[in-house]
């Protein structure tokens, strides 16, 4: 027998196994009891309301009211053909973008990625206050745009670029990131040309992560509510009609219906991509020699301009959105001016949106955090693999991948505001608006906490209880260290969205739980641009000085916890 088999028999032998192990497993049953309360039955609440009438039983005139509504159709195809434009102008930008960032020599690539990655420290009705102000009807540019209206499917999709160029941004990235260099060394020999090698080498080894890229950004067009609210006029969308037949008609029956009929769609591009995902092969072999990219000046100096190009124009959006918020009145009166903060923040009532926002976004992250950090390890390292009880979870933390937020948002109201719920005391608080954002946001962070918790050896566990050592002392010295940079950035990623979101929220709050991406929708429909453009610059530099603070706070922990990987041997 081996060494490592010794340790297992030995901790198999244990009499504090079973006790770790019951431990485990009711900590499982708790957070599967979480899931199943915050997903499955506001997911179950909204199925129910759609295919039952008032009485209870079973009916499919809901269904047969909204798809025979007028102007229903038109909504359907217009969030269908919007979404697909969308990802035909998104996905190959990201894609020429990602090369330059990994594929070339040109100066400055940290620079570059972290404007491309921008529009993530802003909601999504930041590029649709911009581009009003370049293109509409009072637009600096509008000129630029002849007859065409910007309020519409035009505003709409470049709005919606601006927002989802960032997400298919960070999977190319991470597709593009490792290539076998003796694949570009053989078609060297073979004397293939550029245009050759990138047809034959680079396109198939990153065609996974292009579907990924689409079908994200496809999702993301098919669910973003904020812009096409903002920027999109008498244009409609099923997002949209979502928030007028629930918000605006109180149906929440026909707002059900449409909440499913978005979800269609969603749900069809998560399938798409979990069946890509199992198909991908891994890209560098044990032999595999990394690529290092020649200079090339032609090349480097073409995907410098590009890149360049495209990160002027997201700084000329964000850079917009603060000088609206800046200025008295546009465009007549250009004088600098901090009334539209001392207005949006004080007359106007929702200075205490901001203060929401960053009370959400905090314990979003203080709390989602090691719920679904440990979560992941339970699952990871503990009992077996394969139980049912496991299964369920996992099925449960890939699901809100496929959720759109306003379709959780609508299932939230229709299970926690039912009469006869305990827990109806959550509604429109903020302990419900904390939850429903780690319940959104919760695939993303799950799947990191797996790949860093897929690192570590089992043996350590092993070794641990051969040794007598708790399981506990374990996961505090040695799993939780080395998976310290997933932990920081899990935190980080559930921060910036809790303080950005928008369609997660906007049917959950309360004027005192009024949160301040939600103020910029409320500001927009009173036709107040100012405030609201300075409530978005006030996010905006909120997420990027947290930013900062988080990475100058991951330096000094990975120094002290870490530095076993740079130590010297």
């Amino acid at each position: 027998m081996n060494a490592s088999g010794r340790v297992l028999t030995a901790a198999a032998t244990s009499p504090s196994v079973s006790t770790r192990v019951n431990a485990s497993g009711l900590l499982l049953v708790l957070a599967a009891l979480v899931l199943a309360v915050f997903l499955l039955l506001p997911m179950g609440a909204l199925l129910g309301h759609s295919v039952l009438d008032a009485q209870g039983n079973w009916s499919f005139q809901r269904f047969h009211d909204v798809l025979t509504a007028p102007g229903m159709a038109d909504a359907t195809w217009n969030t269908f053909w919007v979404a697909l434009a969308v990802t035909a102008i998104t996905v190959p930008l990201a894609f020429l973008y990602a090369y330059a960032i990994q594929r070339s020599c040109m100066p400055f690539k940290g620079l570059w990625r972290m404007l491309g990655l921008s529009p993530l420290l802003g909601p999504s009705l930041v590029g649709a206050i911009a581009f009003i102000q370049w293109f509409g009807t009072q637009g600096l540019l509008k000129s630029w745009l002849g007859d065409t209206s910007v309020y519409g499917p035009l505003g709409i999709i470049m709005a919606t670029v601006f927002a989802s160029f960032p997400h298919a941004l960070m999977v190319l990235i991470v597709a593009l990131a490792t290539a076998d260099g003796r694949l570009f060394e053989a078609a060297d020999a073979l004397g293939a040309s550029r245009w050759r090698k990138f047809v034959t080498v680079t396109l198939p080894a990153a065609k996974y992560g292009l579907i990924s890229a689409g079908m994200l950004v496809f999702a993301y067009s098919v669910s973003e509510f904020g812009i096409p609210k903002v920027i999109g006029g008498n244009f409609k969308v099923l997002a949209v009609e979502i928030y007028v037949q629930t918000v605006g008609q109180q149906n929440l029956g026909h707002g059900a219906v449409v909440a499913l009929m978005l979800l269609v769609p969603v749900m069809f591009a998560y399938v798409v991509d979990r069946q890509v995902q199992r198909r991908q092969q891994a890209s560098m072999t044990a032999r595999a020699v990394p690529y290092q990219p020649k200079r090339d000046v032609l090349r480097d100096s073409l995907l410098t301009l590009f890149t360049a190009t495209v990160a002027f124009a997201m700084l000329a959006v964000l850079g917009m959105a603060m000088y609206t918020s800046v200025i008295t009145f546009w465009p007549y009166n250009l004088a600098p001016t901090l009334g539209h903060y001392t207005y949006g923040l004080a007359d106007a009532g929702v200075g205490n949106a901001y203060l929401n926002s960053l009370w959400i976004a905090l314990l979003t992250a203080l709390l989602g955090t090691p719920f679904i950090f440990v979560t992941a390890y339970l699952l990871d390292k503990t009992g077996q693999p394969n139980s049912p009880l496991r299964s369920a979870i996992q099925a449960m933390a890939s699901l809100p991948m496929g959720v759109p937020g306003l379709v959780l948002g609508i299932g939230y109201i229709l299970f926690f505001n039912h009469p006869d719920n305990p827990l109806g005391a959550l509604y429109r608080t903020f302990a419900i608006m904390v939850i429903v954002n780690v319940v959104h946001y919760y695939s993303a962070c799950h799947l990191t906490a797996l790949t860093a918790l897929k690192s570590l050896d089992r043996e350590f566990e092993a070794v641990s209880a051969s040794l007598k050592v708790s399981r506990l002392v374990t996961f505090f010295r040695v799993t939780l260290p080395v998976c310290l940079p997933a932990v920081l950035e899990i935190s980080r990623y559930l921060f910036i969205n809790a303080m950005t979101t928008v369609s997660a929220l906007v049917f959950l709050y309360s004027p005192d739980t009024l949160p301040a991406a939600v103020s910029i929708l409320n500001l927009d429909e009173a036709g107040e641009l100012g405030p609201a453009a300075a409530m978005a610059t006030l996010i905006i530099l909120t997420t990027a000085v947290f930013s900062l603070l988080h990475a100058g706070l991951t330096h000094l922990l990975l120094r002290r916890h870490q530095a076993w990987r740079t130590a010297s041997r």
